[in-house]
């Protein structure tokens, strides 16, 4: 069975290959499909962004989708950045760019409490087949710490581990991460799917 990743991103492309191992999936990403139109994210939810990227990238390519979205929410800054967490410190930022006005707005706060949300939606061309959720609270860091991962890895320290995601080997990560308890509640589905196939 094709599976089309719907993201461009690298770094989140191997984090989903690494979680889908062991499946019967041809796992392809939107780098193999440069015809295909690039979705505009602008729902105010991760549900809802990721919704409409994996619906209208099933649409137009032909093939089952699955698509995920993530938000940092942090306490003190109101659940900033929220939905917009890729492109918190403007457009064309860099992880560190976001990273850094994370911890720049925090510099004089004590509740430094965030959580991590990611939604992952499966959708075949004819419609959304399913959704699902991981949600991991944590706090965000006075600096950065740890040099694996991406994104806001290095300032996120997650609840009951002491350590940061970027101090994490990435096989821990990915038993544990937001997007790794969204994929594994997809997972049945995807198995049922490519045994069908």
């Amino acid at each position: 069975m094709k599976l089309l990743i719907a993201t461009h991103n690298r770094d989140k492309l191997s984090e989903i290959r690494a979680l889908l191992a062991g499946i019967k999936l041809e796992i392809l990403s939107l780098d193999e499909y440069p015809e295909l139109p690039e979705v505009v994210e602008d729902r105010d939810t991760i549900e809802g962004n990721a919704a409409k990227k994996a619906l209208e990238t099933a649409i137009h390519s032909g093939i089952c989708c699955l698509a995920d979205d993530t938000g940092l929410f942090i306490d003190a800054l109101g659940g900033a950045p929220g939905v917009y967490a890729a492109r918190f410190a403007g457009e064309s930022c860099t992880y560190r760019d976001n990273r850094l006005k994370a911890l720049d707005l925090l510099k004089d706060k004590a509740d430094r409490k965030a959580l991590f949300k990611t939604a992952a939606v499966l959708a075949a061309p004819d419609g959304i087949i399913a959704i699902r959720q991981g949600v991991v609270t944590g706090k965000i860091t006075t600096q950065e710490l740890g040099d694996q991962g991406f994104g806001y890895d290095s300032i996120f320290e997650l609840d009951g581990t002491g350590k940061t995601y970027a101090q994490m080997d990435a096989e821990i990560k990915n038993e544990i991460s937001h997007r790794a308890l969204a994929l594994k509640a997809i997972l049945p589905i995807l198995k049922t799917l490519a045994q069908l196939d």
